[in-house]
């Protein structure tokens, strides 16, 4: 790559010559440069044809053809790398994803916040453990969750490039072999439902998802025949992370061919097919903004309660300044209660700009508590409040919520309080694993599905907007 420009015209360096925030500061710079040089020559983990079908999928989503589900976990480690963390993840998003396609009657777009969600912002750079100061721990590819381990290392950029790839490999193999066939509805169990009314509710849903697969069987649309193979057996999967250490989201920045029949490369990011700005480094005039307005991936912007509209529209002008449908998403994270206030004004503001993005609500990162044993989580309730207000302000403001944004997992964690198994504060210390922000578990992650189908049906029987 070249060196740091001079000039306005953007490189995959360019970023350097802005303030930057969240950085991280490695004591041996040459170690680091060796291990940015052998970034640079290892190959792509994903191809540009991969990104452009999934630029084209989101332009489907901004124009209201279809929805997109994005999850997973808050902030990767290494040891997810595994067969039975990343079946699970797979398989959650597959079942809730077969559960919005019947319930919205559209297409459903899958990203998962996998294969390369390692580093995490802090709002503080030390935290204070036994009467020390130490360094907060920023992810698996910055340093170590152990206190002793806590100094940033280089080494940790390489084990995220090869972890990613394997969690990629794998991905890619079991969607090939037909790994979604496991999303039949029939093979469900539903017995964490507390609540018999609700137990009935979800089996009535998931009974109707069964039969409408049989039919399809009896007219001849068989699972199995090549016709409807992509459909129901092999599905399109993309990969999400925060651009967030730049260093690394820059060594593996490619010129690749564009696939859509221009005879040009283009520079993608080809560590994962979308990438998004957070809440604390969308600054338009900082090195994050400036690293992600010349990269061909889909992009994704974090909008809470602090984004001034005036400052998204410049933000949405500069990473996408040629006003291309469904290239930037604006994933809107208000807080339960907080919505009506701040929405309305993003999206009028957005709509006199001529932008038209993908609007995805983020019900969790603002919803996190501290509950009675000190431990942060989040609340079911406030969950599904915020994705409600967002459904329904939207709706008044002649918009459309075009998808939602989770911190799940596939497993049967016990980090969110709430849900159809009732959990409560006491319980959370049964298996809380999280080492950053509370996920909802396996069972939570179907509840909002199911919802969202119940809201979807009440629609079209009443024509008009229920609350989930």
């Amino acid at each position: 790559m070249s060196s740091t420009p001079t000039n306005s015209q953007w490189t995959p360096l360019s970023w350097k010559t802005k303030p930057i925030v969240q950085d991280v500061t490695y004591e041996d710079q040459k170690h680091m440069d060796r291990v940015i040089g052998k970034l640079q020559t290892l190959p792509p983990l994903v191809s540009s044809k991969e990104i452009d079908n999934l630029r084209e999928q989101l332009r489907q989503v901004a124009l209201g053809e279809s929805f997109l589900l994005q999850g997973g976990d808050c902030a990767e480690l290494f040891d997810y790398c595994s067969q039975d963390p990343i079946e699970a993840k797979l398989k959650v998003l597959l079942q809730m994803s077969l559960v919005l396609v019947w319930g919205g009657r559209t297409p459903v777009t899958r990203i998962a916040r996998m294969a390369g969600q390692y580093a995490k912002p802090r709002s503080k750079p030390t935290e204070m453990h036994n009467g020390k100061e130490i360094l907060t721990f920023r992810g698996d590819n910055v340093n170590g969750y152990d206190p002793e381990d806590r100094q940033a290392d280089p080494e940790r950029l390489l084990g995220a490039y090869f972890h990613s790839a394997a969690t990629l490999n794998y991905v890619r193999t079991l969607v090939d072999s037909g790994f979604a066939d496991l999303h039949e509805p029939s093979t469900w169990n539903l017995n964490h439902v507390q609540s018999n009314a609700v137990r009935g509710e979800y089996q009535s849903i998931v009974n109707q998802l069964t039969d409408a697969l049989d039919f399809m069987k009896t007219v001849g649309a068989d699972p199995s025949s090549a016709t409807t193979q992509n459909a129901l057996q092999k599905v399109d999967f993309f990969v999400s992370h925060e651009a967030l250490l730049l260093d690394f989201e820059a060594s593996l920045t490619r010129l690749l061919p564009s696939s859509k029949g221009q005879r040009q490369e283009k520079y993608y990011n080809a560590g994962a097919h979308f990438l998004w700005i957070g809440d604390r480094t969308r600054q338009p005039d900082g090195a994050h903004v400036e690293y992600m307005r010349g990269i061909e991936n889909p992009i994704g912007i974090k909008v809470g309660p602090t984004t001034v509209p005036e400052d998204l529209v410049e933000l949405l002008n500069t990473v996408n300044p040629t006003k291309a449908i469904g290239k930037v998403t604006l994933i809107t994270r208000f807080g339960a209660g907080k919505v009506e206030a701040y929405l309305p004004q993003h999206i009028e503001a957005v709509r006199q700009s001529g932008h038209i993005p993908v609007w995805v609500c983020d019900p969790m990162h603002g919803n996190t508590k501290n509950a009675s044993g000190g431990v942060k989580t989040r609340h079911f309730v406030d969950i599904i409040q915020e994705l409600s207000e967002a459904f329904r302000v939207h709706k008044d403001c002649g918009s459309k919520l075009n998808g939602v944004h989770f911190e799940l997992t596939g497993d049967s964690v016990t980090e969110c309080v709430g849900g159809s198994m009732d959990l409560k504060d006491e319980d959370l210390s049964t298996n809380y694993q999280t080492h950053c922000d509370p996920r909802l578990n396996y069972e939570q992650a179907l509840d909002v599905a199911f919802l969202i189908a119940k809201y979807y049906q009440k629609e079209r029987q009443s024509g008009g907007f229920p609350s989930l």
